[in-house]
């Protein structure tokens, strides 16, 4: 049976429906008292209108296709990551959120134009029906990755403070003395994206396969795309972890290998 092109539209009043199942979730709250129904309401309101946002947006820009209100919409983009993912973090120091936005900046367009340009061959390269979808995933992914390595470096860094001012004061280089919590920090920005791969395809189906597949698309070249921006993500989320422990390495060593521990700011209430 030949499949039908394209997805199913869908009318106001279904998403109506489709919204109802978030009162499962406010019902379980109540019930159990756990206080989050206000925060779920807001949420869900949040996720209404910043979806129909982009709706327009995207669409405005698809029929553009200039580079120059390309550009705008992914600066949009990078600086609203960068922000998100320094906010997760309970510690924070002077100048992180430069150093999240270019960490950003660079994983993200680097990794599109090789999957725009070399693996998939887009015409142009910028072309935004391909940019924009797979920079967000690399955005999204990229500022999880990102957000717990800091998080997992500046607590190390603070927590163990004296030990590593001790192991400098006996001729340890600043690189020797953080390698251990700089390696860990990565590995633990790694973890959502390593997850994630152990179990595509057996425990759940991505956003962008089965988007294809709801489009009509047909299975096997939707795995073949999935494939690709697995990779990608994976390739972004560990040099974006690497690029921002670096970054923090740089702002909380001087140049003669003292921890300046003193530049690391706990957020209040956390």
């Amino acid at each position: 049976m030949p499949r039908e092109p394209g997805a199913m539209p869908l009318e106001w009043w279904q998403l109506a429906i489709a919204a109802s199942l978030v009162i499962v979730a406010g019902a379980v709250s109540i019930g159990l008292r756990l206080g989050l129904e206000k925060r779920l309401a807001i949420a869900s309101v949040r996720t209404v209108v910043q979806l129909l946002l982009v709706g327009w947006v995207l669409e405005w820009v698809f029929g553009l296709e200039r580079l120059d209100a390309l550009l705008a919409v992914l600066a949009v983009m990078i600086v609203a990551a960068g922000r998100a993912a320094v906010q997760r973090s309970s510690r924070t120091f002077r100048g992180v959120y430069a150093g999240a936005f270019v960490t950003l900046a660079i994983t993200g367009t680097a990794t599109t134009f090789m999957v725009t340009d070399v693996v998939i061959g887009v015409e142009p390269w910028w072309k935004p029906q391909y940019v924009l979808p797979l920079l967000g995933m690399v955005l999204g992914n990229g500022l999880t990755g990102i957000s717990l390595c800091l998080d997992s470096l500046l607590e190390s860094l603070d927590d163990r403070r004296d030990r590593i001012e001790m192991e400098l004061s006996l001729g340890a280089t600043r690189w020797e003395a953080v390698r251990a919590p700089l390696s860990e920090a990565v590995r633990r920005g790694m973890i959502p994206i390593l997850n994630a791969m152990a179990v595509v395809g057996i425990v759940s189906l991505p956003g962008m396969m089965t988007g294809q597949i709801l489009a009509g698309a047909d299975p096997m070249p939707a795995v073949k795309y999935q494939i690709v921006v697995m990779f990608m993500l994976a390739a972004a989320t560990a040099l974006g972890s690497i690029l921002v422990a670096m970054y923090t390495f740089r702002r909380l060593f001087n140049e003669r290998h003292q921890l300046r521990a003193e530049r690391i700011e706990r957020r209040s209430g956390r």
